[in-house]
């Protein structure tokens, strides 16, 4: 297992990252474009909206290869902003500095509120420096009809996204209060995020960290993520997502799903979670379907994670229900199979260990536990096994006892065999 000190210590290597040498030496060859050349003034009060589309859009322009510069020891407010493709060659980003959202939501008014900073179709981009992207997602919380009932529900913003954009590289960046999720990959395809730190409390509503939809060849790495909804959630229609060495706490978990909602058909498949610390999180490793869905979960491995008082620390839910209102039984559901946990170990903060409830419709099949060994946070309890609708198989120590049907583990040794063989991102990007 993964030393849980390895995790600390890439969260100090982020932090401690500053800007990298003289530029004359980095950019040798490049393009290099400074955004308070376009008239960016970095105060944190003037508008620099229009200055980030100008440097954008000569960047985009440019045959050769381009590098935009954002400064060292500036702020720079941005409205809402898209930033578009196709480019006629590759850019990166290099944010030393911070960007910084309105503090007031009325900003929006007229204008998308489910994006703030916003790429779309862009191929071959580089986003990194170590600089600071804020939120400032207060206000948005605050009006939320989750921390307020009477108040109507509406959309809040994605602090960044990524759109369309294939070949892709996330590194060395913080977030910070994202007024919603933090960071979304949308029908993207080679995408590799590293060293990321994603940071919003624990009672921000919906606040996802990394949320990964419609998305293929994805891989996630050595990142601290601190939230109020779940830490990564993948959902409908991605495959081939690698996530290693991650540390999650307080926040959702990992997840995959929800799925199926309103009676969509959802598909999620060859997903590997290796080596993450969850602590003092909601849930640990969840897969969630709604009632009603169709189409599958299957060929998961989370493997090599420690858990430190987490509440369900194993969980399949195939009864999710995000709703005020109960949610009506329906007669299909999601399927859920080759799901495996491997050497998953730590403390549980609820009696309830290994949860598997699973749809009568639509029963998990196929799971497969090795070494998973779940205890109580508190000396004088016992934690438990809940199954509904699952049969799968076991190796070597589980605790708590299992309490679902055994059967043949034939197609289990493919998914576990499979999964960690998951190619390198950076080896098959273009």
């Amino acid at each position: 297992m993964s030393e849980p000190g390895f995790l600390y210590a890439s969260a100090h290597k982020f932090i401690q990252l500053s800007q990298f040498g003289a530029f004359s030496k980095i950019f040798e060859s490049k393009i290099v474009l400074n955004v308070k050349d376009y008239g960016a003034k970095g105060d944190g009060i003037e508008d620099d909206t229009q200055a980030f589309a100008d440097v954008w859009d000569m960047a985009c322009s440019s045959k050769v290869e381009s590098r935009i510069i954002i400064p060292d020891e500036s702020s720079y407010l941005l409205r809402p902003i898209n930033l578009a493709g196709s480019c006629h060659s590759k850019i990166t980003l290099m944010i030393f500095g911070s960007i910084v959202a309105p503090s007031n939501p009325d900003i929006w008014n007229g204008n998308d509120t489910h994006k703030w900073i916003y790429f779309h179709g862009v191929d071959h981009l580089t986003v990194e420096g170590g600089g600071t992207i804020n939120g400032m997602g207060q206000e948005w919380w605050a009006s939320s009809c989750k921390i307020n009932p009477k108040n109507p529900c509406r959309h809040a913003p994605t602090a960044i996204t990524f759109h369309k954009c294939n070949n892709l590289v996330v590194k060395n960046l913080m977030i910070r209060n994202g007024q919603q999720m933090q960071m979304a990959f949308t029908n993207c395809d080679r995408v590799s995020v590293s060293y990321v730190s994603l940071f919003t409390p624990s009672w921000s509503p919906n606040t996802d960290g990394i949320h990964i939809s419609s998305s293929t060849h994805v891989e996630v790495k050595d990142s601290v993520i601190r939230t109020g909804d779940d830490c990564i959630s993948i959902v409908s229609n991605s495959s081939k997502v690698d996530v290693r060495r991650i540390f999650c706490g307080p926040g959702h978990g990992i997840s995959i799903g929800s799925l199926g909602k309103s009676g969509t058909c959802d598909q999620v498949y060859d997903v590997s979670v290796q080596g993450a610390i969850l602590s003092n999180t909601e849930n640990g490793v969840r897969i969630k379907t709604w009632q009603g869905g169709s189409g599958f979960v299957k060929n998961v491995k989370f493997d090599d994670i420690w858990m430190q008082n987490v509440s369900n620390p194993i969980i399949i839910d195939q009864y999710y229900c995000d709703s005020n209102t109960p949610c009506p039984n329906k007669t299909c559901g999601v399927n859920v199979e080759n799901i495996a946990y491997v050497n998953i170990r730590g403390t549980s903060a609820t009696k309830e260990a290994i949860r598997f409830a699973c749809s009568d419709v639509a029963p998990c099949e196929g799971l497969f536990l090795e070494d998973v060994y779940l205890v109580s946070s508190f000396d004088d309890v016992t934690t438990t096994s809940f199954c509904w609708e699952a049969t799968g198989t076991t190796s070597g120590t589980i605790y708590p006892p299992l309490c679902y049907y055994s059967n043949s583990a034939t197609f289990i040794k493919h998914i576990v065999s499979y999964i960690p063989n998951l190619q390198p991102i950076e080896s098959i990007m273009l």
